[in-house]
């Protein structure tokens, strides 16, 4: 359990210093192409109706984390019994890139000094790798939103929800939960394609992340406190608006993000050319400018050091 612990610390610390490095074979792109094959392989073996491709998705919703966990389950045991080091190397090599948070700020940051050298174009160019939306035509406020939004709310599933599954379970539990994760960025869509094929990944998704989301919110809101912002505004806006989004997990963090920063957040967005109504968060006290992503940031770090140094203490005292 000791070493377990030590892992998750040194992968924590493996991610602040060097995030993903681009030769670095990365385990989400295993599951990526995991869950295109099982797509594959399901489709045409279901009646093409509603209940089939509801039955498929929840085959595609069940195998990929039951065999995400006999896999990495099965190899840290392996390395474990070859030699407790190699077993400890995994689980720090696991659990460090089950991480993101070093990246999601070097991302959000590339968007903020584009955005102060008035360079638009590649600003929205430089958002566009980290949202979703369209971004073509966003205005500079836009795209300082858009960056805003997508840091509070990826602290979530990108440093507290992974953080919280390998305290419990170290390096298999979290890429369990990676690989629900990614299951849901694919094909959680409530599209003609997705709509019902779909629709288990995204209520699993929505179930793996309840909980920690909702951590993930207070960690906010103590880092506001600790970085100067206004924590008792993200605890009133938290309350107020953290079920303005279709999600019942993404406002939590964006709410009291938006709170502490004293801006509004979300809102109409478009989503391949069609223009989505979305309920506001927070209240438009000022205009939102490419000093909120660094602000944003520090509020990332802090929170994602509060989460490390709170789990790991209670798991010492478990």
């Amino acid at each position: 359990m000791k070493l377990n612990l030590l892992a998750i610390i040194c992968g924590f610390c493996l991610d602040l210093l060097l995030a993903d490095p681009a030769w670095m074979p990365h385990p989400v792109i295993c599951m990526g192409k995991a869950i295109t094959s099982l797509e594959k392989f399901l489709r045409p073996r279901l009646p093409q109706t509603p209940q089939g491709e509801l039955r498929g998705g929840i085959l595609l919703a069940a195998a990929m984390p039951l065999g995400t966990l006999l896999v990495c389950g099965g190899a840290c045991a392996l390395a474990d019994w070859l030699h407790p080091a190699a077993g400890f190397l995994i689980q720090v090599l696991w659990c460090w890139q089950a991480l993101a948070l070093r990246g999601l700020a070097a991302e959000s940051r590339k968007v903020c000094r584009e955005l102060s050298a008035g360079n638009l174009p590649a600003a929205r160019q430089a958002v566009s790798r980290i949202v979703g939306r369209d971004t073509q035509s966003l205005t500079a406020e836009g795209v300082a939103k858009a960056a805003v939004e997508t840091v509070a709310e990826n602290f979530s599933d990108g440093a507290a929800a992974p953080l919280f599954y390998m305290l419990l379970g170290g390096a298999p539990l979290a890429m369990v939960y990676k690989s629900i994760n990614t299951m849901d960025s694919m094909v959680g869509y409530k599209n003609s394609r997705y709509l019902y094929f779909g629709r288990a990944a995204a209520r699993l998704d929505d179930a793996a992340n309840f909980l920690p989301s909702r951590l993930a919110a207070f960690l906010w809101i103590a880092a506001a406190f600790l970085t100067g912002h206004n924590a008792r505004n993200a605890y009133r806006i938290w309350r107020r608006d953290r079920r303005n989004h279709a999600s019942p997990n993404s406002a939590q963090t964006e709410s009291a993000c938006a709170g502490a920063l004293g801006v509004q957040l979300a809102g109409p967005a478009s989503y391949f050319g069609k223009i989505y109504e979305k309920p506001t968060i927070g209240d438009p006290l000022r205009p939102v400018e490419p000093e909120d992503i660094l602000r944003a940031n520090r509020m990332l770090y802090v929170a994602g050091l509060l989460a490390l140094l709170l789990g790991a203490g209670l798991r010492a005292l478990v």
